[in-house]
């Protein structure tokens, strides 16, 4: 879920091309809730394979994947570690919210519902072994996958921090607030899309977000951005109800000090925060990271593929072929004018 800075940043669209010969530290288990909420059938049935297995999170990586490959994008992609005790209640409030929807999804199927597929979004579950199934089916993609130590997007927003990759690739804006210079949004959901519920459609568009000018912008200190983050409410504390962005804004001007925040908040809104929040500020400006391993992108190992997609998930083989050859087609292209570039 995050913290919801969208009102405050300065979004810029581009284009997949333009991040050509780019790392992207992906966070991935935001990326595969966005692939087992959004590809399922009509009724929100989830994908699924002849044994009833969920497929949608090796479908959306393989062919979404395959296409940031084919831009000459360099996608490393971060898996979650140990959560911290602070993200507990968070954890459970989520746990809560899929039960409902459950709840919500099977009335809707019972109704025939238009509404049911938007319930069946929020029943999304990743369980170990497709979590395992993931780094598998990336290892046979040759795309690196890092482990981190706690939340993956901490992880791979100090990999940007570090100089290792360009941007972290997230829908959610917690990277800024770990200090990722760059945050890429909806790499993976380009395209055309239709809107839920209606007989419409979009054009998705990759955004890249600066922290330096998003700061800029509003005058602000990357802790400052955090004390805002802290009163809208983040993986690890409630926000302040009736503050929102704008007034999160107002506010800052006002204080200097994290405790100043706290004084204010309980004076003028009768708010005390259930953690420290201290604990919480020194996890978005101190978070837990581990020096990855050298990180190498290798040809697609094709039988590989195929035997987990087509063999154990009942994936199309001629259009898993397709892909994979028009993969290899398009990197050794690629492998072959940076050659050429070194050369001259």
């Amino acid at each position: 879920m995050g913290v919801d800075l969208g009102d405050i940043c300065i979004k810029h669209t581009l284009s997949l091309e333009t991040l050509n010969n780019k790392i992207i530290a992906i966070d991935a288990y935001n990326i595969l809730y966005q692939f087992l909420a959004s590809i399922r059938q009509e009724d929100g049935t989830p994908l699924m394979d002849l044994k009833g297995n969920p497929t949608a999170h090796l479908s959306g990586l393989f062919y979404r994947t395959s296409r940031l490959l084919e831009n000459g994008i360099k996608p490393a992609f971060v898996f979650d570690g140990t959560a911290h005790r602070l993200k507990e209640k968070t954890q459970i409030e989520r746990r809560e919210i899929k039960e409902k929807a459950v709840q919500k999804w099977k009335e809707a199927i019972e109704l025939e519902s238009k509404e049911a597929r938007k319930y069946a979004q929020g029943t999304s579950r990743l369980t170990s072994s497709m979590v395992a199934q993931s780094k598998d089916l990336l290892e046979a993609m040759g795309v690196p996958t890092i482990q981190a130590p706690s939340d993956g997007e901490a992880q791979a927003s100090m990999m940007v921090h570090q100089g290792l990759a360009y941007a972290t690739g997230s829908q959610d804006y917690d990277a800024l607030l770990f200090g990722s210079d760059r945050l890429i949004r909806n790499i993976s959901i380009t395209g055309r899309r239709k809107i839920p519920r209606q007989d419409k459609y979009i054009i998705v568009e990759p955004e890249e977000i600066t922290l330096k000018e998003t700061l800029d912008s509003v005058n602000l200190t990357r802790e400052q951005l955090i004390f805002i983050g802290l009163m809208l409410g983040t993986d690890f504390n409630e926000g302040v109800k009736g503050i929102g962005p704008k007034k999160a804004i107002k506010i800052i001007t006002q204080i200097k000090t994290l405790s100043e925040l706290v004084a204010y908040l309980k004076e003028k809104h009768a708010y005390e925060f259930e953690v420290d929040p201290q604990e919480v500020l020194d996890l978005f400006m101190k978070p837990a990271y581990t020096e990855p391993q050298k990180m190498q992108w290798k040809p697609p190992n094709k039988e590989r593929i195929q035997d987990i997609l087509v063999s154990q998930h009942d994936f199309s083989q001629e259009r898993v072929e397709r892909t994979v050859d028009e993969l290899e087609k398009v990197m050794k292209e690629k492998g072959a004018q940076s050659r050429l570039e070194q050369w001259f």
